[in-house]
């Protein structure tokens, strides 16, 4: 079995697509999958933040991708969004569905993930992340590589 190194990942393994996902996206069973598919070479350097752009590789792929990806999450799985205070003001997403806490872009922070803390006090909102349209663009562009993914 293949081991994953992203927070919450031996919790997610049982969280489902929503219904209208699971006709659509045959072959996402579990974020494991959408994990996989992401790594695979649809987190790219155009769906990374701009501000992190410079320091992105195929090799780090997770790197400045965790809003539009916690986000698609959660229109994949249903769920929550919460966030992770950072400097500058700025939150680092991840994911709560029926109980499993999990952050597929966790791998970005190195030896510093195991300092992140994830207590759920900070809901995050769609509506203020896509403020900024470069976000949502860039939202766009990942939501549209996942849907036409066929795994």
């Amino acid at each position: 079995m293949k081991e994953y190194k992203f927070y919450g990942a031996s919790s997610c393994g049982s969280v489902r697509p929503l219904e209208s996902v699971a006709a659509a996206l045959p072959w996402l069973n579990s974020p494991l999958d959408l994990y996989d598919a992401l790594s695979d070479g649809l987190w790219r350097l155009e769906t990374c933040a701009p501000r992190l752009q410079d320091r992105w590789a195929s090799s780090h792929c997770t790197l400045g991708q965790c809003s539009i990806t916690a986000f698609l999450v959660q229109d994949l799985f249903g769920g929550l969004v919460y966030g992770i205070p950072r400097e500058g003001g700025t939150f680092h997403c991840y994911n709560v569905i029926d109980g499993a806490r999990f952050d597929l872009t966790s791998e970005q922070f190195g030896d510093e993930a195991a300092s992140l803390v994830y207590d759920d006090m900070y809901p995050q909102s769609r509506d203020v992340h896509f403020a900024k349209e470069e976000k949502k663009q860039r939202y766009l562009v990942l939501k549209a590589l996942v849907e036409g993914y066929k795994g």
